[in-house]
C-alpha cells in the first residue's frame, strides 16, 4: 500500500494502528486484529488532489448537490494537526475558513475532525461551527472506503427495509429492497434516515458500522467499467472494497450563528 511522507501514526489498543494525513485530514489506514479494514488505493495520488482511499471528509457539499466544487473542498485543503492527551489514542484535525474556502463557500466555519481508538473500534468524529453572524447549510459525509477480500461473496445488512435513492439511474426513489445488500456491477445508493447499525460480511469477517448524528448512509462502488476508468483505481481493484457512508445529504444541515454540528462514525471488529 502507497503511502504519503511521514503519515500520522495512531497507536490503538492491542496490535490495532490506524494512519492518516493532514491533507484533508483523511484517515489512510486501519489494521484491527491484523488485518487492513480500509482500503487506499495502489495508485493513490498524494500531489494535492483527493486521494483514493480511507477515509475522506465531504464538505460542504456532497456531490453536485451545491454550486461548489464536487464533493466539497475540505478533502483538498491542509488541516491544522491539534495537540492531544497522550494518555488517548488520538489524532485531531481542525479547518478554519480562509480566503481561499470563502471563494468557494462565503461563510465563517472550524470543522474539526478526530480519530480515536479503542480494542476492537475506530471512532472517527467530525464537528462544525458556525463562527459568522448568518445561518448556513451544508451536506456532509464521510467516504469510508472498507476493505473485503471477496466482493462479489460480500453483504451488508441492515439496510433491507429502507427505500433508497439510486444514483446510478438518475436519482430514481427505489422501495427497499427486503434483503441483505449485494454488489454485482456498478452501485450508487443514497440511504435516508439509515439510522441502524450496519453490518459488511466478507467471508469470515463481520465489521460493524454504526453512525450518530449522521442521518444517513451512502453506498458505492464503481463497478469493474467505472474503477476501469478511473485513473487513480484501475481495473480490478473495485473487487477490493465497499464504500459505506455516514452523511447528511438529503436534508442538509442549518447551522445558526455560533450553533455547532457533530457527528460519529464508528468501525466496530466483531470477527
Amino acid at each position: 500500500m502507497a503511502l504519503p511522507d511521514a503519515p500520522l501514526r495512531l497507536a490503538g489498543p492491542a496490535d490495532s494502528e490506524a494512519l492518516a494525513t493532514a491533507f484533508g485530514a483523511q484517515l489512510l489506514s486501519w489494521r484491527c486484529r491484523g488485518r487492513e479494514r480500509l482500503y487506499l488505493s495502489p495508485r493513490a495520488d498524494f500531489s494535492g488532489t483527493a486521494i483514493r482511499g480511507g477515509v475522506p471528509v465531504i464538505f460542504p457539499q456532497f456531490a453536485a448537490r451545491g454550486p461548489g466544487p464536487r464533493h466539497g473542498f475540505a478533502r483538498t485543503r491542509d488541516w491544522r494537526v491539534l495537540p492531544t492527551d497522550a494518555r488517548i489514542p488520538r489524532l485531531a484535525f481542525a479547518l478554519d475558513d480562509d480566503d481561499a474556502t470563502r471563494a468557494l463557500w462565503p461563510h465563517r466555519f472550524q470543522a474539526v475532525l478526530e480519530a480515536e481508538a479503542e480494542p476492537d473500534r475506530l471512532h472517527i468524529g467530525l464537528s462544525v461551527r458556525n463562527r459568522g453572524d448568518e445561518a448556513f447549510e451544508f451536506t456532509v459525509a464521510l467516504h469510508t472506503y472498507l476493505r473485503v477480500d471477496d466482493l462479489a461473496g460480500a453483504r451488508l445488512h441492515g439496510l433491507e427495509d429502507r427505500p433508497y435513492l439510486d444514483s446510478v439511474a438518475g436519482g430514481r426513489a427505489c422501495a427497499a429492497a427486503g434483503a441483505p445488500l449485494r454488489f454485482d456491477g456498478e452501485l450508487d445508493r443514497l440511504y435516508p434516515q439509515a439510522r441502524a447499525p450496519l453490518r459488511l460480511c466478507d467471508g469470515a469477517h463481520v465489521l460493524r458500522v454504526e453512525a450518530h448524528g449522521f442521518a444517513d448512509a451512502v453506498v458505492w462502488n464503481p463497478g469493474a467499467a467505472l474503477a476501469a476508468g478511473l485513473g487513480d483505481l484501475g481495473e480490478g481493484e473495485q473487487g477490493r472494497f465497499v464504500c459505506v457512508e455516514a452523511g447528511c445529504i438529503a436534508e442538509p444541515v442549518r447551522l445558526a450563528p455560533g450553533a455547532s454540528w457533530r457527528g460519529r462514525q464508528s468501525l466496530i471488529v466483531e470477527r
